[in-house]
């Protein structure tokens, strides 16, 4: 009986760590489709209207690193999990 129960502990923590990695991957790949948009809508920006230039560059770094912190903190709440 204890068998039993020693598998099926296994087999929890197994799809524990596979959830922790898939989460882990989606917020990186989260992150790179976002920040694409972000660099693609700042690009679009400053061709149009390049005297604006600085003022979309600044908010696009902005953007970008909001989006960065965000992804960073997906990814050590699923290191956490993993490492509990």
């Amino acid at each position: 009986m204890s068998l039993l129960i020693l598998l099926q502990a296994a087999a929890q923590m197994a799809w524990g760590y596979l959830g922790a990695a898939i989460g882990a991957g989606l917020a990186t790949i989260g992150a790179g489709i976002g920040i694409g948009k972000i660099g693609q809508g700042a690009m679009e920006g400053m061709a149009r209207q390049p005297e604006a230039g600085g003022d979309i560059r600044s908010t696009m770094i902005i953007a970008a690193a909001l989006v960065e912190g965000v992804a960073f903190f997906a990814v050590v709440i699923c290191l956490l999990v993993v490492l509990k």
